[in-house]
């Protein structure tokens, strides 16, 4: 027997908010796989023939320096493909302005804000440019957008600016959708 209030569930949860804006910013790596590859045949390649070379000339502890060097480099590189696993996602419906950042061991940290209650502070220097984004709401004030360079950073700004501005004019009503 039905009460009615099955239809009703049902087309609520059909109904998903708009989203009015949603960024998904990760760091930015110039140095892929097989680049990384190539780097380390050629460091290991020129450490094995110059220590082979300091041997000959009777300095053996030299070889395994140059080995250790390229142990360091190698973990260098490893640490920084491992940095580049984490992302921040930004997503503004006119309902809420959700923050979600996954830092490189996979931990989740999750914000979520009133857009009609945010505001947005940036810190500006003179040579570079935005240096940093705050996102401000009620007390609370978190860093956004790291990973992004002073250009960058300016860009997002203006794109965030207005989405926050249109969320807070509000959905509109279109009757011919």
């Amino acid at each position: 027997m039905s009460t009615g209030n099955e239809i009703e569930r049902k087309g609520s949860e059909d109904q998903r908010e708009v989203q009015i804006f949603s960024a998904l910013l990760t760091p930015h790596r110039s140095l892929n796989r097989t680049g990384f590859l190539a780097v380390m045949l050629f460091l290991s390649v020129v450490s094995f023939v110059t220590g082979l070379a300091f041997l000959m000339m009777g300095a053996w502890p030299v070889l395994g320096f140059f080995g250790l060097d390229v142990l360091v480099i190698w973990w260098a590189f490893k640490a920084n493909f491992r940095a580049a696993r984490a992302s921040e996602e930004i997503v503004i419906t006119p309902s809420e302005l959700r923050v979600r950042r996954i830092s490189d061991r996979g931990q989740v940290v999750e914000w979520t804000f009133n857009p009609l209650w945010v505001r947005l502070d940036m810190e500006i220097d003179e040579d570079f440019g935005i240096e940093h984004l705050y996102l401000i709401s009620r007390g609370h004030q978190i860093q956004i957008a790291r990973f992004l360079g002073p250009d960058e950073k300016s860009s997002f700004y203006k794109g965030l600016i207005e989405a926050l501005n249109a969320a807070k004019r509000g959905p509109t009503y279109n009757p011919i959708t």
